[in-house]
């Protein structure tokens, strides 16, 4: 597909995608790119890391510290 007509026609070619289809597009009728859909991102795990964070962790900091943050 012609890059110009993909421009006019990209709202259609997404939900093509979406449903699977892999489309090309060419510029001056040489392949540029392609149209793929994207693959699920696996789930995102939390708590992978060992370790644990001792309370003094949640304190209020100094004020010297603050001050070097600019807060």
């Amino acid at each position: 597909m012609n890059v110009q007509e993909a421009k006019t026609h990209l709202s259609a070619l997404l939900v093509r995608v979406a449903a699977g289809e892999e489309i090309v597009l060419a510029r001056n009728g040489k392949p540029c790119a392609r149209l793929v859909p994207l693959s699920p991102s696996p789930p995102r795990r939390l708590g992978f890391l060992a370790g644990t964070v001792d309370e003094s962790f949640f304190d209020d900091l100094p004020e010297s510290e603050l001050a070097a943050w600019g807060a």
